[in-house]
């Protein structure tokens, strides 16, 4: 089968797959260029309400085609940020299930996701100072926010893989997961975020991520959505809530 990037939707959970086992998922040009597109695809359908970024087996990603970057390094890194910023806008939540190596353009992958769940042995590295690279401005940025300072200079700089126990640690991941655990998990995580209200997702996301301009905006959302008459009354009568706000209404 050809590097590609596979995807499935099964109970409102749209699932992502980077499928290149040949070179532990390491992204060609061509996935990346087919990941902005699909996102948006995806975006739009009204029975997604969550996704999850994962790799095909037992590696997340080694990161970008080293042969893309023979041709154009500068055109193999606008498409990378492209897709990064296209995952990082997707407008419901994302988590990143990450086995084995999650390197380089796979740990920008990740860092743009909402959420990072890692099994126990995945190795995470950032890499471009091993080729010489100028990592991305807004990557750095968004790793910083991630990790913070310090944490990102130790990737940057040095190259070096960091183990889960680090990872965790430093924020850059949200849960381990014993060994056969990770997939079990995701689908217990995911379950809860679709009863959960896209409303409350959609807004905090924006919050959390620094936008400051659609206060008034978020709420008129929650005056006109009903979500909070049925949260409320779903409480009281002690039943599972029908939210129906949704950001593609």
């Amino acid at each position: 089968m050809e590097p590609q990037l596979l995807h499935s939707v099964t109970d409102s959970v749209a699932t992502v797959v980077i499928h290149h086992p040949a070179k532990r998922n390491a992204m060609t040009a061509a996935m990346w260029r087919a990941l902005p597109p699909l996102l948006g695809t995806l975006a739009a359908d009204p029975d997604v309400r969550a996704l999850v970024l994962t790799g095909e087996g037992g590696t997340f990603c080694a990161g970008a085609d080293i042969s893309t970057l023979q041709g154009s390094p500068d055109e193999a890194q606008r498409l990378a940020v492209h897709a990064e910023e296209a995952l990082a806008a997707f407008p419901k939540p994302t988590l990143a299930a990450v086995r084995g190596h999650c390197v380089g353009g796979g740990s920008q992958l990740a860092a743009a996701c909402d959420l990072r769940f890692a099994e126990e042995g995945a190795l995470f590295g950032v890499t471009p100072a091993k080729l010489g690279i100028v990592y991305p401005a807004s990557s750095t940025r968004r790793l910083a926010a991630l990790v913070g300072p310090a944490a990102t200079k130790y990737l940057l700089f040095s190259g070096e893989l960091i183990d889960t126990e680090r990872a965790l640690r430093t924020g850059l991941v949200d849960e381990v997961l014993p060994e056969g655990e990770l997939g079990k998990r995701v689908a217990e995580f995911t379950r809860i975020l679709v009863g959960r209200s896209q409303l409350t997702q959609a807004a905090a996301k924006e919050f959390a991520n620094g936008r400051t301009d659609r206060d008034g905006y978020w709420a008129e959302q929650a005056r006109g959505s009903g979500d909070t008459a049925e949260g409320v009354a779903a409480f009281l009568e002690r039943r599972q809530p029908r939210f129906t706000w949704t950001t593609s209404g």
